[in-house]
């Protein structure tokens, strides 16, 4: 017998889709069925179908919760028997949740707490019990015994009996339900920018950027603060008028007090307290307005303030506070969005976050094989037009139209939006949708705005034919559908951004669906694997992580369903394995990806990156390279880059300033950004200029940072390899001659910033403005050794802070573990292995005895009032390069035998996520 729940590594769904594909009959009797649970399982209920495996289902009315959609859908199945319990004529409430599978001598049974619902299946909080019995066991003959009494007084679900209730359940909709007015309740992401953007301010920053995608609160965020900061006249600037109306109404819905209006081409309401406007009429009118007139301006889509349109803004208006609202970071014009707001990032989120805090809506990917016609061997994915002339074939179509018929959507009217490869590949298939019956249309960039807008309307609306609008150029970015319900992938994966871009079109919540599905058709192309990093996102390790997520069906995405057939599955797997994601050849892909998927027409920065980290990893090119910039010199063809690159001190202060990222402490680049713009810093004014990025700042850490800075804690080989940036007199940083040389060119000093701006937005991406304490160590994050050195504080050269897996400082121990021993690893013999989620075993250096030293004082770390700090790893190395450690927290000694070397089994304080336990514990079995 067995407790099974829904958590980040193990679910319901698993449990049951593992026994529904090796049983040879099942019976499921249920109170519920929806149609978000029944679309989970319709491929493994289709091949029971051509297995010959039957069933018989049973579920209810009652509560009329059970879908007329889910009881039409299994009609369609030959070999599935379908009744349900009338609990209105017998007026008995119906509420079991049993599943008894069949095998040759004995029945596996699931009952418990669950539904057939899809958050039943994974997300909500469930008990059920598994247990096997033989044929002959009393308890089964009792379940038997129940459910075919139960089933001779129910009824055969039959055309006319779905009619009658769907008739029913459309009249209790109409029947006006009771509601309740609550207050308006802050989202994860409000909460979280409505903090940083108070603690901005405190510190005397005038400007801040939230990135968020679309859908998930950005509008109201901006009226929450606006009465946060008690704003007594502010500006909402938009580049669509259509916008304006919806956040006049966002406005009008939380603030009573203030008159509101608007300033467009046909009104200009400049008298009002709130004023909406687009910005265009804006640009020629801004005069109108005074420089000092608005406490708090809004920007709407402000990854255009950069360009031309908006140069107002910056130039004329002096608000007290600005704001800028996006879904993405892109640079225009050549600069970065993060230069025009100081590089203040009130939030950032990204889709699996977003998934995670259920700000968007719940989606159904289904992965499926696309038809074998379809060959991608010879097919290179860049050349548009033979991919799209490959991609135009009847067969193809009827295939699609097959699946989207299997697979259902969520809501009363399909709304489809489809991903082509080309112009042409959208036409041919909308021309063929209606060839069919099905009424399409294709949208380009070719069309006019005004074309895109009506389209949009009629596809949102409940009345107009519009099913499905094809498109290939646009929608990847900043277009609203709400009501969206189903996303087509007609193209091969190429580019993992995109392939979020445009996931995230149809994953607004929305009253008219429940769900969104998603149907993506997997070729055979050598690029199939970008679709588990781009789901896998922020939360994958390495490649066993993906792997792991990929056999076991993405479990640990509480929101989404992830599944994909045996083929495409395997085909993932297999080009996971094979691929090096530490080539250049890799890395050069990745990059140009990236690039393309943005449009960018200059080179991107670092700091472009930021947003897109779940999917590409700028630090992955400086590690091939030892900078960024020297790896722009090996893909990009620039002059400019080259010569910079022919400075040999300019690299040697940039591979030092990069060799530091990702940054664990704020401190030295904070001072050091400080140092480019200013010069020099004393230790007040770096107190004063920390404040920004934390809490709490550290006179210690400070001065640790300046003589960190000042190369006293390196060996003499570190102070070959970089350039000397600074120099201490009389408690003052200093920037030396050698570096100013260099800044004076002006492209090297923007690399430099840009540099140094990365590692200050991601730092607070990754820590925000939180006091960690001394060592300044945050749970889960990734260290290497020498990290720890600079996050003690300790005084001697930094180097010489190594070891086999042992560290010390004062009393705290620093424990390092490799699970995986491998040729890279010293030290094989040890045995490292976790028990559980809380007991691990560790062996300690071989040198170690528990009767003296650092050996006495580990086995019995309370009397000695030792903290063990615990870093763990799987693989010292993946595609030969070395892997980080995570942070586990602290842990105590439970027990401990032998010694030289000591065998010791520990206890951590908090005990290991679900998903960390699984990445250390679980063995990926190879094909």
């Amino acid at each position: 017998m067995k407790l099974i729940t829904n958590s980040s590594n193990k679910n319901f769904y698993n449990q049951f889709t593992s026994l529904l594909q090796s049983c040879k009959a099942f019976y499921f009797n249920v109170a519920f069925i929806n149609y978000s649970g029944l679309q989970l399982i319709l491929n493994d209920l289709k091949k029971c179908e051509e297995k010959g495996v039957k069933g018989k289902v049973l579920s209810s009315t009652y509560l009329n919760f059970t879908d007329e959609k889910a009881l039409a859908k299994l009609r369609e199945f030959d070999n599935i028997e379908l009744k349900v319990f009338d609990c209105y004529s017998t007026s008995i409430g119906f509420h079991p949740k049993a599943y008894l599978f069949e095998y040759e001598e004995e029945y596996k049974v699931l009952i418990g707490s669950s539904n057939l619902t899809s958050s039943a299946f994974k997300s909500n909080i469930e008990w059920n019990i598994k247990t096997v019995l033989k044929k002959d066991d009393l308890f089964i003959k009792e379940l038997f015994s129940d459910f075919n009494s139960l089933w001779s007084s129910s009824i055969d679900v039959s055309e006319e009996f779905l009619s009658s209730y769907k008739k029913f359940k459309t009249e209790q909709k109409s029947i006006e339900n009771f509601s309740f007015k609550q207050e308006f309740k802050l989202n994860y992401m409000q909460e979280k920018a409505l903090q940083k953007l108070d603690f901005l301010r405190n510190n005397a920053e005038n400007k801040a950027l939230v990135i968020a995608s679309t859908g998930i609160g950005k509008t109201y965020l901006s009226v929450l603060d606006i009465k946060q900061f008690n704003a007594k006249k502010a500006l909402f600037i938009v580049h669509r008028e259509d916008i304006l109306i919806s956040a006049r109404k966002s406005f009008e819905t939380m603030i009573k007090d203030r008159t509101m209006g608007f300033f467009t081409g046909n009104k200009k309401d400049i008298n009002c307290d709130f004023i909406f406007a687009t910005v265009q009429t804006l640009n020629k009118y801004y005069t109108k307005f005074g420089k000092q007139e608005f406490d708090y301006i809004v920007v709407d889509e402000a990854h255009h303030i950069a360009s031309k349109s908006y140069e107002f803004i910056n130039k004329y208006f002096k608000p007290k506070f600005l704001l800028g609202l996006t879904a993405t970071s892109n640079r225009t014009d050549e600069v970065s969005i993060f230069d025009y707001f100081d590089d203040n990032v009130a939030c950032d989120i990204g889709l699996t976050e977003a998934l995670d805090k259920s700000l968007v809506s719940s989606f159904h990917y289904f992965g499926i094989e696309d038809i074998k016609e379809l060959d991608y061997e010879n097919i290179d994915l860049n050349n548009i037009k033979k991919l799209s002339k490959f991609l135009m074939i009847n067969k193809r179509v009827d295939f699609i139209l097959e699946k989207m018929n299997f697979y259902g959507f969520s809501g009363d009217k399909r709304r489809v939006l489809g991903f082509c490869a080309s112009k042409e590949h959208a036409t041919f298939m909308s021309e063929e949708f209606n060839k069919r019956g099905i009424k399409a249309i294709s949208l380009t960039s070719e069309d006019s705005i005004i074309k895109r807008e009506n389209s949009i309307k009629k596809l949102q609306s409940s009345t107009n034919e519009l099913e499905v609008i094809f498109t290939v150029d646009i929608f990847n970015e900043g277009v609203d559908i709400p009501n969206v319900n189903t996303i087509l992938m007609l193209r091969p994966t190429n580019s993992s951004i995109i392939f979020v871009q445009q996931l995230g079109r149809g994953l607004r919540k929305n009253s008219d669906k429940e769900f969104l599905t998603i149907l993506d058709f997997i070729g055979n192309h050598n690029r199939a694997y970008l679709i588990a990093i781009a789901l896998m996102g922020k939360k994958r390790f390495d490649k066993d992580s993906i792997k792991l997520s990929v056999n076991n069906n993405f479990a640990n995405f509480p929101n989404a369903y992830i599944i994909m057939d045996e083929i495409s599955k395997k085909r993932v797997l297999a080009q996971i394995d094979s691929e090096n994601f530490n080539t250049l050849k890799y890395l050069k892909e990745k990059f140009l990806e990236f690039k393309n998927s943005l449009n960018l027409k200059t080179t991107p920065m670092m700091s472009d990156f930021i947003h897109y980290d779940e999917y590409i990893n700028v630090l992955d090119f400086i590690s091939y390279s030892k900078s960024y910039e020297e790896f722009l010199c090996k893909v990009e063809k620039n002059e400019e880059y080259n010569r910079v690159c022919e400075d040999e001190n300019f690299l040697k202060a940039l591979r030092f300033i990069q060799g530091l990222l990702p940054i664990k402490r704020v401190y030295e680049f904070a001072l050091l950004k400080y140092l480019i713009l200013n010069e020099s810093i004393n230790l007040k004014e770096a107190q004063n200029y920390l404040t920004k990025y934390l809490i709490n700042v550290s006179k210690d850490t400070i001065s640790h940072s300046f003589r960190f800075l000042n190369e006293e804690f390196f060996d003499s080989a570190q102070k070959q390899r970089v350039l000397k940036l600074v120099f201490i007199k009389e408690n003052t940083l200093y920037l030396t001659v050698d570096f100013k040389r260099v800044l004076e060119d002006k492209l090297k000093k923007e690399f430099f910033l840009d540099s140094l701006n990365y590692g200050l937005i991601r730092y607070e991406k990754e820590f925000g403005n939180i006091d960690y304490g001394l060592p300044f160590l945050k749970l889960y994050e990734k260290y290497n050794m020498l990290n720890i050195a600079q996050l003690c504080n300790f005084e001697k050269i930094h180097s010489s802070f190594r070891g086999s897996g042992f560290l010390k400082y004062k009393d705290d121990f620093f424990l390092f573990i490799t699970i995986e021993k491998d040729k890279f690893t010293k030290g094989a013999k040890y045995q490292n292995a976790f028990l559980s989620k809380e007991i691990f075993t560790y062996s300690s250096k071989p040198s170690m005895s528990s009767e003296k030293g650092d050996g006495k004082r580990l086995v019995e770390n309370k009397k000695f009032g030792v903290k063990l700090h615990i870093f763990v790893r799987k693989f010292s190395h993946v595609d030969k390069k070395v892997q980080n450690f995570i942070y586990l927290g602290l842990a105590n000694t439970q027990s401990f035998e032998n010694n030289k070397p000591i065998n010791l089994k520990l206890k951590l304080d908090t005990a290991l996520l679900d998903n960390l336990y699984e990445e250390f514990t679980k063995v990926i079995e190879e094909e």
